[in-house]
């Protein structure tokens, strides 16, 4: 690993817990739960500095949000669902755009679907563990895209533009 792309992914990781709160400040966290700000500085990460660092910029963002602002919260455990499927987002993000040299809206696309279903079976398993009602595990990728459909248009276009504009 380079020192440049761990300076990077440190900067991931600030982003990824300062964006969620101007989104909360403006719109509470209903505008959270739609927007999907956290995501958008785990995916640029992987895009940005590879996916071993793409992952462990997933993990430590939601960890770290949730302790130093209480979002996400760990109880319902939505912190650590989400330290499950944000992994995800940076390693597959970073692995099929670096290693696989697939195009970013490609794999972009295959890493939204792919952690969105990581996050269902998480559900699936973790909520039982809380005392509560476990969910589908296609939950997220069915009916919980609903909600997050605005997030994912921004995501679609902001992510390939940024991609494209900083890799120049």
């Amino acid at each position: 690993m380079d020192l440049k792309k761990v300076v990077t992914g440190g900067f991931f990781v600030a982003l990824g817990i300062v964006l969620p709160i101007g989104f909360h400040m403006v719109g509470g966290s209903s505008v959270g739960k739609m927007l999907l700000p956290m995501h958008i500085p785990v995916l640029l990460a992987g895009f940005f500095t590879g996916p071993a660092i793409g992952f462990f910029v997933g993990f430590l963002t939601p960890l770290l949000s949730s302790i130093l602002t209480g979002m996400p919260p760990f109880s319902p455990p939505v912190a650590p669902m989400m330290m499950i499927e944000l992994p995800i987002y940076g390693f597959l993000a970073g692995w099929l755009y670096e290693r696989l040299k697939l195009n970013v809206f490609i794999s972009l696309l295959i890493t939204l679907f792919a952690g969105r279903l990581v996050y269902g079976i998480a559900g699936a398993v973790l909520l039982p563990l809380f005392g509560l009602k476990g969910i589908s595990p296609l939950y997220p990728v069915t009916a919980g895209l609903v909600t997050g459909i605005p997030g994912l248009v921004v995501q679609i276009i902001l992510i390939p533009a940024v991609v494209k504009i900083l890799k120049r």
